[in-house]
């Protein structure tokens, strides 16, 4: 018997679908095929928690509406979720000690839904520890391995996710984007995923970091799966204060970016062998700086003509502001992250020091044992810009910042583009624990990712080649587009996706 989960042999959602529907396979054989796969893939320490029976019992479920007809559109597909999204029945735990043992009375919101349109969940997945990093080293459990490579790092914090997906032990998987989490993996382990507009998905039952920039998205092989999955988790959210219940002037609610994905792509449809005729692709000139590898900048610049090719059109454009993302994020980040983290005080819920003298003690001893260096040094960052006399200094400059750079990107929507391209990252995967004695080293590699998350705007990563390595490692393309335009970046990365194939190898493929 294959290693390889019955799902691969469909390639996408919609072909496993189309099988499920006709009843050439269950459900639950395709649930089983994957859990036996998961359990082979233990050195990957992609998943923190997989309970079969919770899985089998949700493939049952998923086979009787299919035994009806009518079945919701993911109804037996095989996901996966991030740690940082809560469950009831399996643990959620942030990949952090401080919440070790900890299992949700209750979904998150992007779970539910999830759950409502028939996905089967096979688990949760490692990430940095509460989806601080960009390594996936930071995890309380382990670090995560590139299939790739095993001593590559996938990217993070959701580096479990796209590992996952890279892997295929699920065909998507969810993710959140803080900095660039899920585009830095994407990118990394050669898959795809979508940080969608701030507030189009639900924050309810998402593990708090910053608060004004987490955002949900799902991480897939290409760009059709992925808008299998974002459509139906987006939508406006009353438990959520940050949703959104209008996109520019249409309803927030599942159909809205498949509907603009349908509509953007009849328009590439009906303008024949040239689909992209017409679209303008900025390329920042800060993306293509001294930082960025050879190898990265290749591949970017001939996925550039590819699209070229297609009939864009590549237009100069400046974002002068890319060197403060780093600064700006690294000081509002924190300082939500030091606010949202004093929570877990061993009192409520999560880990509680097991001998103190008091109150104050008992809250001190816990979080030292609960969290991690690199929350830790979060916590410490936020609250130090958080203080008297250092707020106006650090905290209110850096939201300053962040508002010019987000005008830099309208400006360049405005005057000279429809849609930005450039690196995902400076980098090819580095090795495990490269930067362990400068562990801020890894702050520098956000560094094309940040300024669209301090926007507010949706990005995707999508493989665009691989380095010349004697074991290639994956190179991802960063398309950026203006707010509320998802449908048209998964149009414009499913036109690309068809001209290529960087997205259909598998790690031990050639």
């Amino acid at each position: 018997m294959s290693s390889l989960p019955i799902h691969t042999e469909f390639g996408s959602i919609d072909a496993l679908r189309r099988a499920l529907r006709d009843h050439k396979i269950s459900a639950l054989e395709v649930a089983d095929s994957a859990l036996q796969a998961i359990q082979a893939s233990t050195s990957l320490n992609a998943f923190l928690h997989v309970d079969p029976d919770l899985t089998r019992e949700q493939a049952r479920a998923a086979d009787a509406l299919l035994a009806k007809g009518g079945a919701p559109a993911l109804t037996g597909i095989p996901i996966a979720h991030k740690d940082v999204f809560v469950t009831r029945g399996w643990r959620t735990t942030a990949a952090s000690k401080m919440l070790a043992n900890y299992v949700s009375p209750f979904d998150a919101t992007v779970v539910s839904r999830l759950q409502q349109v028939g996905a089967v969940s096979l688990g949760k997945l490692n990430c940095d520890e509460f989806a601080m990093g960009s390594g996936s080293e930071n995890s309380a459990f382990g670090p995560v391995h590139n299939p790739w490579n095993p001593e590559r790092v996938p990217g993070g914090s959701s580096g479990g996710s796209a590992a996952a997906v890279a892997a295929s032990l699920v065909l998507a998987s969810t993710g959140t984007d803080t900095g660039g989490s899920v585009r830095q993996p994407a990118a990394l382990c050669g898959v795809s995923g979508i940080k969608p507009t701030y507030g189009t998905v639900s924050r309810f039952g998402m593990v708090a970091f910053g608060s004004s920039l987490d955002q949900a998205g799902p991480i897939a092989h290409n760009a059709l799966d992925l808008l299998e999955l974002l459509d139906p988790m987006s939508g406006y959210d009353e438990r959520d204060s940050t949703s959104l219940e209008s996109c520019d002037g249409a309803p927030n609610r599942p159909g809205r970016i498949r509907g603009e994905f349908d509509t953007t792509s009849a328009q590439f449809s009906a303008a024949g062998a040239q689909p992209l005729k017409g679209l303008r692709i900025g390329v920042p000139s800060e993306f293509f700086n001294n930082g960025l590898a050879d190898n990265v900048a290749q591949a970017v610049d001939d996925a550039l003509r590819t699209c070229e090719s297609l009939g864009a059109r590549r237009v100069k454009i400046s974002l002068p502001r890319t060197r403060l993302s780093i600064p700006a994020y690294y000081v509002i980040a924190p300082a939500e992250a030091s606010s949202n983290l004093s929570r877990y005080d061993g009192v409520r819920y999560g880990h509680r020091a097991e001998s103190y003298t008091d109150l104050a003690d008992m809250t001190s001893r816990s979080r030292a044992e609960g969290f991690g260096p690199e929350v830790k040094r979060r916590i410490l960052v936020g609250t130090y810009v958080l203080c008297q006399g250092y707020y106006d200094a650090y905290y209110l400059q850096a939201q300053r910042v962040r508002r010019m750079i987000a005008n830099d990107f309208q400006q360049a929507f405005a005057e000279h583009c429809d849609v930005i391209m450039g690196p995902v990252t400076p980098t090819v995967a580095k090795r495990i624990g490269d930067n362990r004695e400068d562990p801020t080293a890894d702050w520098l590699a956000d560094i094309y990712t940040l300024g669209v998350s301090l926007a507010g705007l949706p990005a995707m990563s999508i493989p665009c080649g691989f380095s010349a390595d004697p074991a290639p490692l994956p190179i991802g393309l960063q398309i950026i587009g203006n707010y509320f335009r998802e449908g048209q970046l998964l149009a414009i990365a499913d036109r690309y996706q068809q001209a290529t194939d960087w997205h259909q190898r598998k790690p031990g493929q050639r």
